[in-house]
């Protein structure tokens, strides 16, 4: 098998292809109403449960952790099972989720409840992505760039539309939040039907003759070294819960068993230097879009009020919808590669986020995270895209695992990084106010950073903010001091993130070079 550069052109590999990329549309529209209400009754766990911010972390980190079992297990197995049997097990899942995630009632066992009930739900979503991308991607191998993009607009759509539904039926209606929750089952009904009966293509991997092995080779020692890391990582946070003094070494024992595994079974490949590259970047891109995004209405609704953060969420979500049908122009008549566009993409994320950290009025808001949006819209299905062109010798697999990557650090370091960082903040910033009232207000468990026992820090207690916040311009002098740590520990948590789109910058502009001394970016294509 050689690699060869591919002919640009238009037309679809398969006749269904269409069909094929609305199903896989609608589902990830049905994960992406799912994450929006979730995110926006938050504010309804932390007040009925009484969980603090960390824990609150923990459970939207478990939405996109789980997502990286059912999107790297499925990437390993598609070409061998067939999508078909990946969508019936995605379905089921969602089902399941529902079933354990409405069970949540006890505050001493919802913790739990809530937690392994999103993980299901992530685990199917990673499914269907499993199916979704190296799916259109196949279909489409002329223009991965564009319909991968169209692909995932309809995740900002199910934001969109989640939000939309979650606040009408929450601030209007006063809906109870297990009902708002429930909503996503209506996408997922839909996309079942959308793929009932349809005939799935072979990935181009697949049908050039390449086994599971050869597939495996360039993702090698080093791509399997940054996955089994971070899985390293979520063994350990798991385990935690029930053998505390041993859970980081057993973690980082399964992640290096694991690790083992892939070396013996590609007869100690090293991988593709380029590929590792991608992996570790895409790492950072699940932190910076989706660890944001599981925390941005919930502080935006702090800094502002609860109405106008769901406004801020639903224009950053339209922005992203919009501009993701936009990529094939992006790249055809502004002569930007997907490497030239995933740089632009990160230095707008970095200076929106950076001017979001100061923002103090509504129209300053619009303006500050339009420009983090306008940042985040290309990163995800750009860099899949970048996969697809690059290495089609590993079929699904280099793009399930990259997913997967990005999924895991969104749930282990994106999500819980920036609920630390906010009760870290928070709690230095009250602390400075004034020692008492920080003492009265403290929470009773500490946060940590990857369990690390140096960066135990003590936020706010949840329950006790809530009231002070709710008390507003008549509340006491000490609950006026606890709101004003808590938006101040809002604000340094988005200064703290802009940090890493500046990062992913210097990582594009350096493959940017790469490239160039190449002779300038080119899709390959395989010949059996």
């Amino acid at each position: 098998m050689n690699a060869s550069r591919a002919p640009i052109a238009a037309a679809p590999a398969v006749p269904n292809a269409h069909r094929l990329l609305w199903a896989g549309f609608m589902a990830i529209l049905a994960a992406g109403v799912g994450f929006a209400i979730r995110g926006g009754i938050l504010d309804n766990w932390v007040e009925q449960f009484g969980f603090t911010q960390e824990q609150v972390g923990k459970i939207t980190g478990a939405g996109l952790s789980g997502f990286c079992f059912g999107i790297i297990i499925g990437g390993v197995i598609v070409d061998k099972i067939g999508y078909g049997k990946l969508v019936a097990l995605a379905l089921a899942g969602h089902v399941l989720s529902a079933i354990v995630t409405l069970g949540a009632g006890a505050p001493d066992t919802a913790y739990q409840i809530l937690f392994w009930g999103t993980f299901i739900f992530a685990f199917a979503n990673g499914t269907l992505e499993a199916v979704a991308n190296p799916l259109v991607a196949t279909v489409f191998p002329h223009n991965r760039t564009h319909y991968l993009n169209i692909l995932h607009a309809s995740w900002p759509a199910g934001m969109v539309l989640g939000s939309v539904a979650g606040w009408y039926l929450d601030d209007k209606l006063h809906w109870d939040w297990k009902w708002q929750l429930a909503l996503y089952l209506v996408p997922t009904a839909i996309y079942a039907l959308m793929f009932l009966g349809q005939k799935f293509p072979r990935s181009e991997a697949a049908e050039s003759g390449a086994s599971f092995v050869d597939m495996f080779r360039d993702v090698g020692i080093l791509g399997a070294a940054v996955a089994c890391f971070l899985l390293a990582l979520f063994f350990g946070d798991i385990l935690k819960n029930f053998l505390p003094d041993n859970a980081a070494t057993i973690g980082y024992a399964l992640g290096g068993l694991l690790l083992l595994g892939v070396t013996a079974m590609t007869r100690f490949s090293l991988g593709s230097l380029m590929l590792f590259v991608l992996f570790l970047t895409h790492a950072l891109v699940g932190a910076v879009e989706l660890g944001t995004d599981s925390w941005i209405q919930n502080i935006t609704g702090n800094l502002f009020t609860s109405e106008q953060g769901k406004w801020l969420f639903i224009w950053t979500s339209a922005i992203m919808f919009g501009l993701r049908f936009c990529a094939h122009f992006i790249e055809t008549k502004l002569g930007l590669s997907p490497i030239g566009l995933l740089l632009v993409s990160a230095i707008l994320a970095f200076v929106g986020l950076r001017f979001s950290s100061g923002m103090a009025t509504f129209p300053a808001a619009l303006a500050a995270l339009g420009i983090y949006a306008l940042g985040k819209t290309f990163f995800w299905p750009t860099m899949l895209a970048v996969v697809g062109d690059r290495f089609p010798q590993t079929g699904a697999v280099a793009m399930s695992i990259m997913g997967g990557i990005g999924m895991l650090s969104a749930g282990l370091i994106g999500g819980p990084g920036l609920g630390y960082c906010k009760d870290r903040f928070a709690g230095e910033a009250l602390r400075k106010a004034d020692a008492a009232v920080y003492e009265s207000y403290r929470s009773e468990q500490p946060s940590r950073f990857l369990n690390l026992p140096a960066t135990e820090a003590f936020g706010l207690d949840g329950q006790k903010v809530a009231a002070a916040r709710k008390a507003g311009g008549g509340g006491t002098p000490e609950q006026k001091l606890a709101v004003q740590a808590d938006q101040q520990g809002d604000r340094d948590t988005l200064k703290a993130d802009s940090l890493i789109p500046a990062t992913m910058a210097v990582i594009y502009l350096g493959l940017m070079l790469v490239f160039a001394s190449m002779g300038g970016y080119k899709r390959v294509a395989l010949k059996g």
